[in-house]
């Protein structure tokens, strides 16, 4: 949708990645971080772990999320952005989950990239538009 839209909507829509789920699970419980080598638009992405399900409802087919914004400024050439597997915030359909839970970095079942067209890092650009994010690897470090 473009800005001169008659139509109004609250929410603007989603773009996103995912991985296949796994065969079993990644079991990343020797390291601490996530990197990524990649090249922003200045807009704000969100990275996502999936877990197996211990914390929404167990028994049912819905993962866990764990998530953490990625910005990159707008620039012309490739920076590694490290996250800590600390600083991903549990989520429930888009919600941070108001209580203090630790991921089981044994049990990850997927991951992916998503744009966020609203908030996240001050200064990142929002709304309605074009974006682009490129991605040259992801990769789990013990960098801490």
């Amino acid at each position: 949708m473009s800005e001169e839209s008659t139509w109004r909507i609250r929410r603007y829509g989603f773009c996103g990645m995912r991985s296949k789920k796994f065969d079993g699970f990644i079991d990343l419980d020797a390291y601490d971080t996530i990197a990524m080598k990649i090249k922003g638009d200045g807009r704000c992405y969100i990275s996502t772990i999936y877990t197996e399900n211990w914390v929404n409802s167990p028994g049912q087919q819905e993962d866990n999320s764990w998530q953490a914004f990625v910005y990159i400024p707008p620039q012309d050439r490739w920076e590694v952005l490290k996250i800590p597997l600390d600083r991903y915030l549990p989520t429930w359909r888009g919600n941070v989950i108001q209580a203090k839970l630790e991921m089981n970095p044994a049990r990850i079942v997927g991951m992916s990239l998503s744009v966020n067209a609203e908030g996240g890092v001050p200064g990142a650009k929002t709304g309605p538009g074009d974006f682009r994010l490129d991605v040259a690897w992801i990769k789990a470090l013990r960098a801490l």
